[in-house]
């Protein structure tokens, strides 16, 4: 089995609304249900918090590495349109089809990025 990420940006904005949740909540439950039936295995996952609560550690200016030594500064990385959502690691023997079931996600505005995790 190999483990994939499925990572999920997003217009977080969108997400947030009403319309977002009754039209986007159904996709996910009908997401994990199709893996579910295709012999795919959701390993873990989970809808991360808006990124205005995001926080991001950056290099110090010395080039220290210690702990404690980095620049905190509020929000993403970068600014973007689309903000990362959540993820879903998911193993299974067959991308392909896996890649067939992420269209379920899929919608104006939303994409998955299907990514195999580096097993060392």
């Amino acid at each position: 089995m190999t483990t994939y990420a499925l990572l999920l940006p997003g217009d977080e904005a969108w997400w947030e609304t009403e319309t977002g949740q009754a039209e986007g909540m159904p996709r996910h439950e009908r997401f994990s249900a199709l893996l579910a039936e295709r012999g795919h295995t959701i390993t873990g996952g989970a809808e991360l918090m808006p990124s205005a609560q995001a926080r991001t550690v950056r290099p110090a200016p010395d080039g220290s590495a210690e702990p404690g030594s980095g620049v905190v500064t509020d929000g993403p990385y970068a600014e973007s349109v689309e903000q990362m959502g959540g993820f879903y690691l998911v193993e299974t023997d067959d991308l392909d089809d896996l890649l067939a079931v992420c269209a379920v996600l899929a919608c104006p505005g939303h994409s998955v990025e299907v990514r195999e995790v580096v097993v060392r």
